[in-house]
């Protein structure tokens, strides 16, 4: 007789991110400079972006509390705005979203240039549905993005997992981006972004859906 009877085992409440890497598309390399010279020419005019990264203690620059246009403001994003949409859209459906034949709408757009040795700490975006960050520039050595168990305040007694594990069973997960990926998760997640160890810039665009 066989010591256990057959069992199955189910994943449940699964927390899915989305990828996509578009640099590989036609004309995409041009996309991708002409958004790397935006954002570096925006930072270098925005006083009151620089003020604030100063003073929150951000190592490069963000206009996530000066500027809420950038789509308005340059026609780079504006493009960059129509791509987002189509694959918010698709992540909607694969999420199963019931929309009752409304649309997630973009909330939030904004500019992120991290230092040498500059991090994001853990952190949640409160009042959105999905968010996520398209890749501009992303040197050799530069941060992976790292996602945290959204149980992981539950699990009490819970055993450390094995380092050579699968990863959906990690308690924390890192996945790197190339210059023109875009990944999105659901706002709940917290996530990270761990210390720059390039010798050069990493720049993104960061965004918010709801």
């Amino acid at each position: 007789m066989s010591k256990t009877a057959p069992a199955t085992i189910s994943p449940l409440f699964v927390t899915e991110l989305y990828r996509a890497d578009l640099a590989a598309q036609s004309g995409f390399e041009a996309f991708l400079a002409e958004l790397d010279d935006t954002c570096r020419a925006i930072a270098d005019e925005d006083e009151a972006g620089q003020t604030w990264s100063q003073t929150k203690g951000y190592l490069g620059y963000t206009s996530y509390a000066s500027l809420d246009d950038l789509p308005v403001r340059a026609s780079v994003f504006a493009d960059l705005k129509t791509m987002l949409d189509a694959h918010v859209a698709v992540f909607a459906d694969k999420l199963d979203f019931d929309l009752t034949g409304r649309k997630l709408k973009l909330d939030s757009m904004w500019i992120n240039i991290l230092e040498p040795m500059g991090h994001h700490s853990s952190h949640i975006h409160p009042h959105s549905v999905i968010s996520g960050t398209f890749y501009v520039s992303i040197p050799e050595g530069a941060s992976a993005l790292r996602l945290e168990d959204p149980r992981l305040g539950l699990m009490m007694n819970a055993p450390l997992r094995k380092a050579n594990g699968k990863p959906e069973h990690q308690s924390f997960v890192n996945t790197t981006p190339l210059a023109g990926t875009v990944l999105m998760w659901e706002s709940w997640l917290r996530h990270e972004v761990p210390i720059n160890l390039s010798d050069d810039v990493r720049i993104s665009v960061s965004f918010n859906y709801g």
